[in-house]
């Protein structure tokens, strides 16, 4: 009887250490939806070359056309904070957009456009920059090194901090919810983490 009372018990604690132990991002509502070992869940709006490769999702030339190519969240989301960790040349044209319209048109009409956009020929919305939203003055530089972005959409409120330095503090109301997708546009990009949190 003791034995199956320490089978029972030992039992118990097991199941306890499993249930404590849980990933950091289940614990405090970041999910993680890009990292070094997988590309995640994604729609496709036209095509890149995206793959993992030295611990991250990188593309460096379009499959077909010229018009950028998006990979696009299956879920919608409202109000968020997205954290990712990016790499970009000098020649690159990429972003973040959020609250999209719709999961089949990506622009900066029907999205917000967190740009990554070095060499932008009007650089008020260039790197660090929400297109038509937010501009940035000075533009920081994004090419040749790795990179955070930290996008928070609370509302029409809309922060962005590139590198620890808020570059928008705008407000905005005319998108509400929606799916967020990464650009490639020209250039090399590499995302070795973005993370989500829903608010």
């Amino acid at each position: 009887m003791k034995r199956v009372f320490a089978i029972a018990a030992i039992a118990a604690i097991g199941v306890t250490a499993i249930a404590t132990v849980q990933p950091a991002s289940s614990q405090d509502g970041w999910v993680t939806l890009v990292d070094g070992t997988k590309m995640g869940d994604w729609d496709k709006v036209s095509d890149a070359n995206w793959e993992l490769k030295d611990g991250a999702l990188v593309a460096d030339k379009l499959i077909s056309g010229k018009d950028p190519a998006y990979l696009v969240s299956k879920k919608s989301y409202k109000d968020f904070e997205i954290k990712a960790e990016f790499w970009a040349d000098d020649a690159a044209n990429s972003g973040i957009f959020i609250r999209c319209k719709t999961a089949k048109v990506i622009d900066s009409k029907e999205c917000y456009e967190v740009n990554i956009f070095d060499k932008r020929p009007d650089p008020t919305y260039g790197t660090g920059a929400i297109v038509d939203v937010g501009k940035v003055d000075p533009m920081p530089k994004a090419g040749g090194k790795w990179n955070t972005f930290e996008i928070t959409a609370k509302g029409p409120k809309l922060t962005v901090v590139f590198n620890g330095q808020k570059t928008v503090d705008a407000e905005d109301g005319k998108l509400a919810s929606g799916p967020i997708a990464l650009q490639y546009g020209s250039g090399v990009v590499k995302f070795r983490k973005v993370q989500i949190k829903e608010l």
